[in-house]
């Protein structure tokens, strides 16, 4: 059972906490699929919003017949149809009036990707070996120099840099087996 449909549970039980955790995973994923259907980044947020308090006031049942994704998005699309069959005439606006919304949809796209590439590296890096992650740690996220790094791990500075070499090949190596595309 996937992460979506046991938090969907918590909530159906009286577990709020199970709500917060399906919004936040699947907010931003929602609204981009979501634009699709009406080619505007914040009716697609409106229709996000409107597909979860339909979870929150109908509380369909999930048969787990496929994921809770598919099954949400699913919520969504039909939260979306129904919009456009009521405002047809509304979303023919000309697309000078649209062009105001582009770089804001763009800016939320880049953001998703970028965010989606994060949650990547960070499952890749759990999946290396405690020497690896916390040399990868120190150097990249905290910015520690080799030199305070060596400090902090009790090596000299030529083993940090060896270690820090296998570190980034072994990480590499981990998110190409997971299909991870680098950007140019």
């Amino acid at each position: 059972m996937d992460n979506g449909a046991s938090s969907y549970r918590r909530f159906l039980d009286g577990d709020d906490k199970g709500l917060a955790e399906i919004v936040e995973n699947y907010k931003d994923g929602l609204i981009l699929y979501l634009k699709g259907y009406v080619n505007n980044v914040f009716i697609a947020e409106e229709l996000t919003e409107d597909t979860f308090f339909r979870l929150i006031i109908k509380k369909p049942r999930y048969s787990g017949k496929s994921t809770f994704k598919s099954w949400l998005y699913a919520i969504g699309r039909n939260v979306a149809i129904d919009f456009v069959r009521h405002n047809f005439k509304q979303l023919n606006t000309p697309i000078e009036d649209m062009e105001n919304y582009l770089s804001e949809e763009q800016s939320l796209e880049q953001s998703y990707i970028k965010e989606e590439r994060k949650i990547a590296v960070h499952k890749a890096l759990s999946k290396l070996p405690n020497d690896y992650r916390t040399v990868l740690w120190l150097v990249f996220f905290e910015g520690f120099s080799s030199k305070e790094a060596a400090i902090v791990l009790k090596k000299n500075e030529r083993q940090v840099r060896n270690l820090l070499y296998r570190a980034k090949q072994s990480l590499k190596s981990k998110l190409e087996e997971e299909g991870f595309v680098y950007e140019e």
